[in-house]
């Protein structure tokens, strides 16, 4: 949270930073955050997600994939927050590989997914963090994420 209480990114200000949009964006906003540390976000599951049709019809379940890309999505956040100029100069962060991916409780509509990435590592472009995502204070996801940042001819 900011000095006065609010979140740091409210979700226009997620829509600003990442360039994924309805139905692929999986971060409503980021409550906290230190520069090159961590960050805590937060993905409010509806039951109007387009998943939820097929997946499972009448017993709605948040995919384990769409749980570990909002963890990345929350990754890229930090990354652009900790390094505004490359953000401002049209740059933005790629994903490189997932490893220690597991899932650990079910994601269904109403919950709050809690998500929470710590830096490991940082050498050069290159960043690997340990991302947690939770509902309440079960461990619903977690991965170990690699990315890298590029500049704006990268970004398409």
């Amino acid at each position: 949270m900011s000095s006065d209480g609010a979140p740091v990114c409210d979700p226009r200000q997620v829509l600003d930073l990442l360039p994924h949009r309805y139905p692929f964006l999986l971060v409503d906003r980021v409550e906290s955050f230190e520069a090159d540390q961590r960050i805590h976000a937060t993905k409010n599951v509806t039951f109007n997600e387009p998943y939820f049709a097929g997946h499972f019809p009448g017993n709605p379940v948040m995919p384990g994939v769409l749980q570990i890309e909002a963890l990345a999505q929350a990754a890229a956040l930090l990354a652009m927050l900790s390094r505004t100029e490359l953000v401002q100069a049209g740059g933005g962060v790629l994903l490189m590989g997932l490893d220690k991916v597991r899932f650990r409780r079910m994601v269904v509509p109403g919950d709050v997914l809690s998500l929470d990435v710590v830096v490991t590592r940082i050498r050069g472009d290159i960043w690997k963090v340990k991302g947690q995502a939770r509902v309440g204070d079960e461990r619903a996801a977690e991965a170990e994420i690699l990315a890298t940042f590029v500049g704006p001819d990268a970004r398409g």
